[in-house]
């Protein structure tokens, strides 16, 4: 299963990266918006991580790009983000994301997710 990361801090990319590539998945990384949205077309990935603060394009309007392109709309996004707010797992979903994972990461809660939304 490929998965495609969007995340612009390096220690973070490299951390998850790593943990995901030992539970066998490959992994594709995107360190901006831009990339994020261009990769989301070329690495045809099953799921899709995606940091919801990052340089070029934003994680919000990448979703929205991503889910208006028919080649990449069905593929699921799991938001990354620091902000844990009230509300901020449903503005994710509008977005268009298919679901929501806080910042720090719990990898468990991660591996739940990626499993739970893309029926492996």
């Amino acid at each position: 299963m490929k998965v495609l990361l969007v995340e612009d801090h390096e220690e973070i990319w490299d951390f998850l990266s790593r943990r995901l590539k030992r539970r066998g998945f490959e992994v594709a990384v995107a360190v901006d918006g831009q990339e994020g949205v261009d990769k989301s077309k070329s690495e045809s990935p099953d799921i899709i991580l995606l940091d919801m603060n990052l340089p070029v394009i934003d994680g919000w309007t990448v979703a929205g790009l991503i889910r208006a392109d028919p080649a990449t709309a069905k593929v699921p996004i799991i938001a990354l983000t620091a902000h844990a707010m009230s509300g901020d797992k449903d503005k994710a979903i509008a977005a268009g994301c298919t679901d929501y994972c806080s910042k720090p990461v719990d990898f468990s809660d991660l591996l739940a997710k990626i499993d739970a939304n893309t029926k492996r």
